[in-house]
C-alpha cells in the first residue's frame, strides 16, 4: 500500500479537532487540573472526564491503523470502534451534565463536533468497503 500523508485524509483533521474540544472541555470541568491523572481521582465528573478524553484520543490512532492497513478486517474493526467511541463520547456529554455540569454550551460543542465527525465517517468508512458482503455495516 502507498504511504498516505495523513494531511490528505480530512477524517483524521476532523478526529484531532475531536481530540482538541474534547481537551478543552475536560480541562475546564474537571476537578482535577491534572489530566493525566484524572483516572487516579475519585469524583465521578473526573472519571467521565477522563474516559472522554481517553476516547477521543484513540480517535485518530484507530483511524491511522485503518488507513495503514492493507487488511479490510483490519480496517472495519477500526471503523466499527470508532464508532462505539463516538457513541460514548456522547453518553459522556450527558453523563457530565447529569453530574452538574452547567456550561452546556461546551457540552454542545462536543456533541455538535461529534454530528459533524459522524457525516464524515461515514463517508470514510464507505470508501473502503470491499465488493464481498460486508457483515459488520450491511
Amino acid at each position: 500500500m502507498p504511504y498516505k500523508s495523513l494531511k490528505t485524509i480530512p477524517i483524521y483533521k476532523e478526529a484531532l479537532d475531536l481530540c482538541r474540544i474534547s481537551r478543552e472541555l475536560v480541562s475546564y470541568v474537571t476537578y482535577n487540573k491534572d489530566l493525566l491523572k484524572l483516572y487516579q481521582s475519585n469524583s465521578l465528573r473526573d472519571s467521565i472526564a477522563d474516559s472522554l478524553l481517553t476516547d477521543a484520543i484513540l480517535i485518530p490512532q484507530k483511524i491511522v491503523q485503518a488507513e495503514w492497513s492493507e487488511s479490510h478486517s483490519v480496517r472495519l474493526k477500526s471503523a466499527s470502534f470508532i464508532y462505539i467511541m463516538t457513541r460514548n463520547i456522547l453518553s459522556y456529554c450527558n453523563g457530565l451534565e447529569k453530574d452538574g455540569v452547567k456550561e452546556k454550551e461546551y457540552l454542545n460543542l462536543v456533541r455538535n463536533e461529534i454530528k459533524s465527525f459522524r457525516k464524515s465517517f461515514k463517508a470514510w468508512r464507505r470508501s473502503f468497503r470491499s465488493n464481498e458482503d460486508d457483515p459488520i455495516w450491511g
